[in-house]
């Protein structure tokens, strides 16, 4: 991510992707579901929670939930994770150790809500900074859930941005044009006049590209 001026126009608001983009796991999701799931006597190598994690993600349906309330949303997300981590210990075969798997996920599931699993990655505040200065509107577009509220305020990243929007809030995740258009709205702003930065070059670079706004695969 750079701070310096490109000779397009100055855009009316950069949009940024969250995970992978603004910040990232600290070590890797696999080192951070060991290290809890050792408080619940349970040990597995995580190398192999890690690659087994990201094969369950990838193959997971994309977390939205059209026509639900937005009541309902928090336990349809959290119930969407929990269904990940659970193939991912089953697939690591060490799923008949947990004495109580819902205790521990619902542990793991608060601690991703905090800083503490995060680091913002070196080039994103001054990069924040110099984007505010130039008075250029900030906003998160992202297929997180709603965690993501807490994480930007917990990482001191809240007050960058004058919109966040989520997939599972609006129903629809990248590359998905909908959830584009429904950023967009937020800033009374065509897609011409926004760029979008993030580090998925499918639901990121694609997504924004086919949905006319100026995408940048941002590649960590």
């Amino acid at each position: 991510m750079t701070g310096e001026r490109s000779n397009t126009l100055q855009p009316k608001v950069i949009f940024l992707d969250a995970v992978g983009t603004i910040f990232g796991v600290k070590g890797s999701v696999g080192e951070v579901y060991a290290q809890i799931a050792q408080q619940y006597g349970v040990n597995a190598p995580a190398d192999s929670i890690n690659r087994t994690f990201y094969q369950s993600f990838k193959t997971a349906p994309p977390p939205v939930f059209p026509g639900k309330q937005p009541e309902e949303i928090l336990q349809y997300e959290f119930e969407w994770w929990e269904a990940i981590a659970r193939n991912t210990f089953q697939q690591v075969g060490v799923i008949d150790q947990f004495t109580d798997f819902s205790a521990y996920f619902s542990q793991l599931y608060r601690h991703f809500a905090t800083a503490e699993p995060w680091s913002i990655y070196p080039d994103v505040l001054q990069a924040l900074q110099y984007w505010q200065q130039l008075d250029i509107e900030l906003g998160v577009l992202s297929n997180f859930d709603s965690r993501l509220h807490s994480v930007l305020q917990a990482l001191d990243l809240a007050q960058f941005f004058s919109s966040v929007t989520i997939s599972t809030e609006v129903g629809a995740a990248k590359p998905d044009p909908q959830i584009f258009a429904v950023a967009l709205n937020k800033h009374q702003c065509s897609a011409e006049s926004a760029w979008h930065v993030g580090d998925s070059l499918q639901e990121d670079y694609h997504g924004a590209k086919a949905s006319g706004l100026r995408a940048i695969w941002l590649r960590r």
